[in-house]
């Protein structure tokens, strides 16, 4: 069942049309992905959603039970890329606020707020201030507030971008945990994170819909075969880029550093043809990795496009 509806959506600032007639729809119950590089236009698109921006064209729709609701924002939970905080409030206190903010009676909030505390695990720094604590505790103590009053739909910004790698895994096991019950969207431009929880993706690009639908529909479709290799340096892996782009059997190269990633048509003959070109300019192959392409090479090729 459709959870939220996004109609021609666009956002113009002056001269900068950031956002250009997007459309997609959230069905209830899915872990969605909003990808896109810097600047895409994901955090404008968010703040259309939570009704931080006022569209300049377009149309949001909520529906609860299929009905459409006048207005969203009491089903949504936010949790911004960049959250801030009553430095001076506890963990606890803060929580509190929030759930009473979105409507809980005290009691209810109380108790909530307990809840969501032990699900996110930071309820032994609640009497703590918040001002001493870490980055991911913050990013902890964010969910708890965005969640406090069970919105349909929690939206999220970036929410792992500034968390080292043990804080990421933490948050996405809370995200993985509250999928069960709570619909979500959550921008980034970590691939490997997407990959791992979402079921479907919108990519941005230069505030476009590049593509979108069920990501594993879009690994079957936008999967090619692929070879990745790495050379001893960057110039021989310009050497051999220059001696291979060319060839009947590829349709793409793409090189950073001394490494390159090279769609092909056929596995075996890039292989021989690679290894041919290789030896006859003396280029060094440290490795050489055959396979399909990923979400990450997807993401590239249209961001370079």
């Amino acid at each position: 069942m459709t959870l939220l509806k996004v109609d021609q959506l666009s956002k113009q600032f002056k001269q900068h049309q950031a956002v250009k007639k997007i459309s997609f729809s959230i069905e209830e119950g899915r872990c969605v992905a909003l990808l896109g590089p810097n600047g895409a236009g994901k955090t404008t698109t968010i703040h259309m959603l939570t009704g931080l921006l006022r569209p300049t064209s377009g149309d949001i729709q909520l529906y609860l039970q299929g009905k459409q609701v006048a207005d969203r924002r009491p089903h949504l939970g936010y949790l911004p890329q960049m959250p801030v905080f009553y430095s001076w409030m506890t963990g606890r206190e803060f929580v509190q606020y929030a759930g009473q903010l979105a409507g809980l009676s005290r009691q209810e909030a109380e108790r909530r707020t307990e809840e969501w505390l032990e699900i996110v695990g930071i309820q032994d720094a609640a009497k703590r201030r918040i001002g001493g604590y870490s980055g991911g505790m913050k990013q902890r103590l964010g969910l708890a507030q965005a969640l406090i009053h069970r919105p349909k739909l929690l939206i999220l910004d970036e929410p792992v971008s500034a968390l080292d790698p043990i804080g990421r895994r933490d948050v996405l096991r809370i995200l993985e945990r509250i999928r069960q019950e709570t619909t979500i969207l959550f921008s980034t431009h970590i691939l490997h994170d997407a990959e791992e929880i979402c079921d479907d993706i919108i990519l941005i690009e230069q505030g476009e819909i590049a593509v979108q639908g069920r990501l594993e529909h879009i690994r079957q479709s936008h999967s090619e075969p692929m070879i990745m290799i790495e050379t001893l340096n960057e110039a021989q892996a310009k050497a051999l880029e220059i001696a291979i782009r060319n060839k009947p059997y590829v349709h793409h190269v793409a090189s950073e550093h001394q490494t390159l990633r090279v769609t092909v048509s056929n596995l075996e003959e890039a292989e021989r043809g690679i290894m041919t070109e290789a030896v006859q300019h003396h280029i060094f192959i440290r490795k050489l990795e055959a396979g399909h392409s990923t979400l990450e090479d997807l993401f590239m090729k249209v961001v370079r496009a």
